[in-house]
């Protein structure tokens, strides 16, 4: 028997142990904003937030180690160590924990962020923005299979996972190490998702239950490579975004955009009236926005005006989450159910999704049943976003013009 098949086993056995002898843990209280929010402002002075509970396994000269690790990479890395478990602050799901700690940070458009695992706590999870230009999804994932890291703890795994991230061949480590096991490199699936069971069928069928995560356990990561399943194709974000901090981007996006008309030189600038009439949209959009959707849009009205001051339009923000920023590229996509196909801005995240056959993350609203759809599933005569895709299919402001000055 392989050393890394004892090693899923004696793990898994311990898992299976303390699930059959202790009942499940209670939900946490507390609300993913405010929890982020401090975990955000502690990354402000830190690059490395870890919380009480861990105190013991990275002790505060592991951290202060970890965090000159990260400065010398050079590279915008910040590391959350917190537990993560069903039901607390972000629903026991890393990518929650991670969407709402990278909304608190809206000063750092780059981000490479490692966090803890929600289904097994001597994981790591590697996420990064705009794109996974460092492989950290892959890296993060490989640092947890290596014989290096077998007993290094949690603050050693976390330094080898710093380590793949700046060293930017993270999808060849995980491909190594992960052929190892059986000859073939291994599919990834989604961190943070359903473990696939329940307490009945545990009890009931151990040893199914230890084959299910057995498999799980040797797949650590993010992607998924081979017999990709068809998931649905959107999903409501879990990003738990928290309105009042949108609502104060999207004035200091408006804002500027007042001040960079009122410094342009009509002279040099052709498009400064559509700049103006883009600030115009944009400020009343935000006066009358009805929720996270309405504040998007006032952020892609204030872009609108930015590249029209600048002469060059580039690309819109993306399509299925505007949140996500600036798209891109485009890419062809076919809404579930329709036969046409769609030509979409999108940021790289979500190009990866679509590539990967993954549902991208998207930007969610609600329907005249109160529904939570996704944003472009609202009928188009009734929202503008759904009728230009925050400019993927026109952009914001003719179709704001073309509404009578009217978002919904």
């Amino acid at each position: 028997m392989s050393t890394d098949v004892k090693r899923v086993i004696t793990v898994l056995a311990a898992l299976l142990l303390a699930a059959l002898t202790t009942a499940p843990a209670r939900a946490a209280d507390g609300d993913a904003p405010s929890a982020g929010q401090r975990v955000a402002e502690a990354l402000r002075s830190s690059p490395v937030y870890v919380d009480k509970a861990y105190a013991d396994a990275v002790p505060p000269s592991r951290q202060r180690q970890l965090a000159d690790r990260i400065r010398r990479t050079g590279l915008p890395v910040k590391v959350v160590l917190t537990p993560l478990t069903k039901g607390d602050a972000f629903d026991g799901d890393s990518g929650v924990l991670a969407g709402v700690v990278r909304d608190r940070l809206p000063e750092q458009r780059d981000l490479i962020l490692i966090t803890t695992d929600g289904e097994f706590p001597d994981s790591l999870n590697g996420y990064e923005w705009p794109a996974d230009t460092h492989q950290t999804r892959d890296a993060v994932a490989a640092a947890g299979l290596l014989d290096e890291t077998r007993d290094a703890g949690l603050a050693g795994l976390t330094a080898k996972a710093v380590d793949l991230v700046a060293e930017g061949k993270g999808t060849q480590r995980y491909d190594e190490a992960t052929k190892d096991l059986d000859g073939t490199p291994v599919s990834k699936p989604e961190p943070g998702g359903s473990r696939g069971w329940q307490w009945p069928l545990v009890v009931a069928v151990p040893a199914l239950a230890l084959a299910v995560l057995a498999t799980r356990a040797l797949v650590r990561s993010r992607s998924r490579r081979s017999a990709p399943a068809v998931p649905q194709l959107v999903f409501a974000t879990a990003r738990a975004a928290d309105e009042a901090e949108l609502r104060r981007r999207a004035e200091a996006e408006v804002l500027a955009l007042g001040e960079a008309t009122r410094a342009a030189d009509v002279s040099t600038t052709p498009a400064l009236q559509r700049a103006l009439d883009a600030y115009a949209a944009a400020g009343r959009v935000l006066d009358e926005a009805r929720g996270v959707p309405d504040l998007a849009g006032a952020l892609a009205l204030a872009q609108e005006g930015q590249d029209a001051l600048a002469g060059s339009p580039g690309l819109p923000l993306c399509f299925f989450n505007p949140l996500h920023g600036r798209a891109a590229r485009r890419t062809g996509w076919r809404p579930l159910g329709h036969r046409d196909q769609l030509d979409v801005a999108v940021c790289q995240e979500c190009a990866d999704a679509l590539r990967g056959r993954r549902a991208p993350e998207v930007l969610t609203d609600r329907d005249e049943d109160g529904r939570t759809v996704p944003y472009f599933e609202i009928p188009a005569a009734r929202s503008v976003w759904a009728a230009t895709g925050y400019g993927s299919l026109m952009p914001p402001l003719d179709g704001f013009t073309a509404r009578g000055a009217k978002a919904r």
